[in-house]
């Protein structure tokens, strides 16, 4: 027996284990297990994934569960999913083992739409929260559509958190409409044995602001997928922050496709890293042939806190247009000694002070969200992981 073959073999169990669904869902079910099955888990020869080794998830037997989650959909409509929503042929294309996974248990796939010039104005509040449970790691999957018509706005809050053992393998698919806008925030917070895998996809119509900010501070192993494809005038803004120590292993990435002119796109993602743990970006930009006029930036600034820890950091700029305004880097450092020396010659003890500038470094992305409350929650997290760091 192959590897592949021993490693999609108890999937296939809880794959014919599920109750039949309904043509249109069973359709795409069969169609994303057949696809799961031709690729495979990704290994390390896969450039995707060069730097993240999820034997682990491939090894590991789980047992699948429903995807329980708290809603708050507050201006909100949630539609019945449909063979509309979900297209099983587009599947013979996709490229993700994990999104395969994902489409082939999904349950009953949430659909949500915000109608045509509609201001939210509370945030849309999607919470999952998993408890291992029973002889078996849970794997879960959930899937979440979100349209968001012509010149709508909202906000979209997405949360993930748990305890013990066990995979989240969520899919995010945002479809923003013409002058429509967007600000989508994902907190992950599981817990420190979890393994966590998530793809964001958005599709953005002409004039589009979509703006995604991807808060991660738990998981034992963590792959966030984030890409947007931009219309004519879109504007596109994706932000990150993401805090490992221990052993933890965190991988971010990210693609932001101009497929039109004059679209503008944002990206800064921040790093800190202590103990043993490890971390990837690899963002990438494409410009289209057709896609002039395009302005793009992308920033990926690390900290690290350890001589153990290690950032693997790549970003990536694909031009096929001639007139564009495209630029990119990477730092990776350590704390400011002059800073700590100033500090603590202030009476500032050293763990403090390491916590202050470490701290400020992270302030610029938690600066960047909308959202009052969520922005003190974060705040306070971060401060709470910072002085344990700092003991």
């Amino acid at each position: 027996m192959t590897a592949v073959a021993e490693q999609t073999g108890a999937w296939l169990a809880e794959f014919t284990a599920q109750k039949p669904a309904e043509p249109w869902l069973q359709e795409l079910r069969n169609a994303a297990f057949q696809r799961f099955a031709e690729l495979g888990f990704p290994t390390t020869k896969n450039e995707e994934w060069r730097f993240t080794n999820v034997a682990p998830i491939a090894r590991t037997t789980f047992r699948v569960s429903a995807a329980g989650f708290a809603a708050r959909f507050r201006g909100a409509e949630k539609i019945e999913a449909g063979g509309k929503c979900f297209d099983a042929a587009r599947l013979a294309a996709e490229p993700n083992a994990f999104v395969a996974l994902n489409a082939a248990f999904t349950d009953r796939p949430c659909v949500l739409r915000v109608p045509r010039g509609a201001v939210v104005e509370e945030p849309i509040e999607i919470t999952y929260e998993i408890a291992a449970a029973g002889d078996r790691p849970a794997a879960v999957h959930p899937r979440i559509l979100i349209v968001v018509e012509a010149n709508a706005q909202c906000a979209i809050v997405e949360r993930y958190s748990g305890e013990g053992r066990y995979l989240t393998n969520a899919v995010t698919e945002i479809v923003a409409g013409e002058g429509a806008v967007v600000d989508h925030y994902r907190v992950q917070q599981e817990s420190r044995e979890a393994y966590h895998i998530s793809t964001l996809r958005a599709t953005l119509g002409r004039s589009a602001n979509f703006s995604s900010h991807s808060i991660a501070l738990g998981g034992a192993l963590v792959r966030n997928d984030a890409n947007a494809t931009l219309s004519e005038g879109s504007d596109a803004t994706l932000n990150g922050l993401y805090i490992v120590n221990g052993k933890q292993h965190i991988d971010n990435h990210t693609e932001i496709d101009h497929a039109k002119p004059h679209g503008t796109s944002h990206e800064v993602y921040k790093g800190i890293l202590d103990g043993q743990a490890t971390a990837v970006f690899n963002g990438r930009i494409i410009v289209r042939k057709d896609a002039q006029k395009t302005d793009s930036k992308q920033t990926n600034k690390n900290l690290v806190l350890s001589d153990e820890a290690v950032i693997d950091t790549k970003p990536e700029l694909q031009i096929l247009a001639d007139d564009v305004r495209c630029t990119h880097g990477a730092t990776i450092g350590q704390l400011d000694e002059e800073a700590l020396f100033y500090l603590q010659s202030r009476g500032i003890g050293k763990g403090e002070a390491r916590s202050l500038l470490t701290y400020a470094f992270a302030q610029d992305i938690l600066d960047r969200i909308k959202v009052p409350a969520l922005k003190d929650q974060l705040e306070k997290a971060l401060t709470e992981k910072l002085h344990e760091h700092g003991k």
